[in-house]
């Protein structure tokens, strides 16, 4: 791996995460002690579906909206939790007491088919109920990301059709986004800009992605992209702050013609984007003013929920 390259999930280190407590199963033990079978349907097909949520002053962001998003995919793959969204909230309430987090904290929240009887495919041969696993790690973004951001190439690995894998699930079948990642990589960039299936401009590998043009916010269409909780709230954040925002179909021609571009992600809120295919984007200088405007905006945001 090139050592230089960046992502979107950079973190400040911090020594206090290989000592925390893992929710498995309703029970929380150390790091070291949590496992699951081999035979569990996550690990060998990539049957489940996860959030990623952040905790800020002991409340987490944005929790319906998340809890839509896990149940509706869930139960569009008819996969059934075995826990309502009081009981989920109260297992996140105990793992982060048995850390003692309460503030910068990400959350992996993570629900699998479960054990299968044989090492086959079909969902009829998870037998035992659903496995659910939630990883809180203290974290705060790198500052690198804000105060410079990071670098895009177009990948060849595309968000596919609704009918072939849905990119609206949040799915542990993430092979797609893999593959746009190690080429990206390849490409000497940090993350992949990915195209839909028309070849027009969707997300990266792992975020959502914006544009800005003559003070205007493009984004996808939302066809055929992850339905990101971040992404719809500087969606919102746009309407309610008279900032013209598009989602519309646009090609490489628009983004690499772009005053501001910048990614979405629970972790990240909005990371600067720098430079597209070796094309330098914005004043290289950090985030631009629509950019800096939408960031202070997301942080009052979350301020008000806390």
């Amino acid at each position: 791996m090139n050592l230089q390259n960046k992502s979107t999930h950079d973190a400040q280190d911090e020594e206090r995460n290989q000592d925390i407590n893992i929710y498995v199963n309703g029970e929380i033990v150390h790091r070291d002690k949590a496992k699951i079978s081999v035979y569990d349907s996550g690990f060998m097909l990539g049957d489940g579906m996860w959030e990623g949520m952040r905790l800020y002053n002991g409340k987490w962001a944005f929790f319906d909206e998340h809890m839509d998003r896990l149940f509706d995919s869930c139960k569009s793959i008819s996969l059934d939790i075995g826990m309502n969204r009081k009981e989920i909230l109260d297992a996140l309430t105990r793992t982060a007491a048995a850390n003692d987090m309460k503030h910068d904290v990400h959350c992996r929240l993570m629900v699998t088919r479960g054990n299968k009887s044989k090492p086959f495919q079909h969902p009829a041969l998870s037998k035992s109920g659903p496995t659910i696993v939630i990883i809180m790690e203290h974290s705060k973004p790198a500052e690198h990301l804000q105060s410079k951001g990071i670098r895009l190439a177009t990948v060849p690995q595309v968000r596919g059709l609704p009918m072939s894998q849905d990119a609206k699930f949040n799915s542990h079948s993430k092979l797609n986004c893999v593959i746009a990642c190690l080429q990206a990589e390849q490409a000497g960039a940090d993350e992949g800009l990915m195209l839909d299936p028309h070849g027009f401009v969707n997300t990266t590998n792992a975020c959502n992605f914006f544009i800005v043009r003559k003070g205007e916010v493009w984004t996808s269409t939302g066809d055929y992209c992850m339905k990101g909780v971040t992404r719809q709230k500087i969606i919102d954040l746009c309407h309610a702050n008279d900032i013209r925002v598009y989602e519309k179909n646009y090609s490489l021609y628009e983004a690499y013609g772009a005053e501001e571009a910048f990614l979405t992600g629970t972790f990240g809120a909005q990371t600067p984007v720098f430079e597209i295919d070796g094309k330098p984007i914005g004043n290289q200088d950090g985030a631009g003013p629509v950019t800096r405007r939408l960031q202070k905006l997301y942080k009052d945001l979350i301020a008000s929920l806390i």
